[in-house]
């Protein structure tokens, strides 16, 4: 398995994956941290890092 070495990429797959499962379960701040690492990767995609 390869894991992009590519920042953005990383937290928008991370931020993917999160959004998925919070269909499913229920936390309380999971959307500030969902808005805050969907701004990360767009910055990160931006800056090509």
């Amino acid at each position: 398995m390869n894991i992009t070495k590519n920042i953005g990429f990383l937290l928008l797959a991370i931020w993917l994956i999160l959004t998925g499962l919070s269909a499913f379960i229920s936390l309380g701040g999971l959307g500030v941290i969902l808005a805050i690492l969907a701004i990360a990767a767009g910055v990160f995609i931006l800056l090509g890092r």
